[in-house]
């Protein structure tokens, strides 16, 4: 058996840009390993300007840790390039409610929250459904474990 049948393409991106000092481990959520895409393509911009989730395009992208966003206008870019900090995701784009617990679990970009002008995403109804009913606890929970698990990998927690 090969090695990328092993480990997959998504351990192999992570390993390559971990031993690269691209980024610490995995601890940006990458969606699509194969191209390092964060959020599944959407535009972190657009969920504070649009309220919803929008696809980005491959026109207007930037890197930001290690991983690459798509911005839905040049506009949009260059709000993210002036301000990453104020538009990327809580916890690297990592489930909002899985981080909470001390988790890594990929998330699904229409599931989302903006509190206190911070993107939150999470990975299904029922973790999302939590996180509603909680938000304050939910984000103070996740805000303490994910100084522990930040630069640990997904497949360690």
């Amino acid at each position: 058996m090969t090695f990328l049948k092993k480990v997959g393409p998504a351990a192999l991106f992570a390993t390559v840009f971990a031993a690269s000092g691209a980024f610490a481990a995995d601890e940006v959520f990458i969606s699509d390993a194969d191209k390092g895409i964060a959020i599944n393509g959407y535009d972190p911009v657009a969920y504070h300007t649009d309220g919803k989730p929008v696809k980005g395009s491959a026109d207007w992208k930037y890197e930001h840790e290690g991983a690459v966003y798509k911005f839905s206008s040049e506009a949009n870019k260059k709000a993210f390039k002036a301000e990453p900090a104020k538009f990327a995701p809580a916890f690297g784009g990592w489930c909002t409610v899985g981080t909470s617990k001390g988790k890594k679990i990929a998330t699904q970009p229409e599931l989302f929250a903006i509190v206190d002008g911070t993107l939150y995403l999470n990975s299904s109804d029922g973790a999302h459904n939590l996180f509603k009913k909680d938000k304050p606890g939910t984000i103070d929970t996740a805000e303490s474990k994910w100084t522990k698990i930040e630069s640990t990998p997904a497949a360690e927690l």
